[in-house]
């Protein structure tokens, strides 16, 4: 499989800067963030299937976008995957007539140009011999991350997670995990944010991977925008035994 970093910034402000989104292979979107719409328009019309990690809108910006601009070019609906709680926000809140179209009835309810596919934790999704497995995540809104697993190796995304015990001891057991991608949102001087807000700062993630038993590579996504340098020290200097780096987009990883 290959994982294309299409944009890992918890926020705006350059063309380096594009919020959470990855490309598996060709065909499939983890998360639809702003980088999404980097992507020339042979390849957007190449994509098949978006799978959710939760309805904020940093995660799901470029999917109104990308249907409505490749709808009418495709044979088959583009399939979106996400639970069932996170399905029904997309409806009420954004594919709602008052926001953006619903394109699971356009152009018929017959033949739309998007239709939702719901997924439920631990349950796998087998496409073409790719699977893809959400995992649990703690979260202001219903949210899932993600295991992807080629055969030959395994890449877990955390998605957007406060502490989360369920997590580590589902990660613990994949033998073949390879790349570890996990957020960490805030410095330490906002840990009463992240808390709230149900996201990681760096002292929060130390404790987070110390209940990691494996030796993936571990990458950090989501920083802030104006704190990225010092949340990386603050990473490094916490949580030295897995040598966490940062994503950029951009990187490519083949597992």
């Amino acid at each position: 499989m290959r994982f294309r970093i299409l944009g890992c910034s918890g926020g705006i402000g350059g063309r380096h800067l594009r919020t959470t989104s990855f490309l598996v292979d060709h065909d499939i979107l983890i998360d639809a963030g702003s980088g999404v719409g980097d992507l020339p328009l042979a390849e957007l019309t190449q994509i098949d299937h978006i799978f959710v990690t939760h309805s904020h809108l940093d995660h799901v910006t470029s999917i109104p976008f990308l249907v409505d601009t490749v709808g009418g070019m495709r044979t088959r609906p583009l399939t979106v995957y996400a639970t069932a709680a996170t399905i029904e926000i997309l409806k009420n809140h954004l594919f709602n007539w008052a926001i953006w179209p619903d394109f699971t009835e356009i152009p018929t309810a017959e033949a739309p140009f998007m239709r939702y596919q719901e997924v439920e934790l631990g349950r796998s999704v087998t496409l073409g011999g790719r699977t893809i497995t959400p995992l649990p995540a703690v979260h202001t809104v219903p949210a899932v991350g993600y295991h992807l697993d080629s055969g030959a190796g395994s890449l877990v995304f955390s998605g957007d997670t406060g502490p989360n015990d369920e997590l580590w001891s589902i990660v613990n057991r994949i033998g073949n995990l390879k790349i570890l991608i996990v957020e960490t949102a805030f410095s330490n001087k906002e840990r009463q944010l992240a808390e709230v807000s149900k996201h990681l700062c760096p002292s929060m993630l130390a404790d987070e991977l110390a209940k990691l038993d494996l030796d993936p590579e571990v990458w950090i996504t989501h920083l802030k925008p104006g704190e990225i340098e010092l949340t990386m020290q603050e990473i490094e200097e916490g949580a030295r035994r897995h040598r966490p780096r940062m994503l950029q987009n951009g990187q490519l990883f083949e597992f």
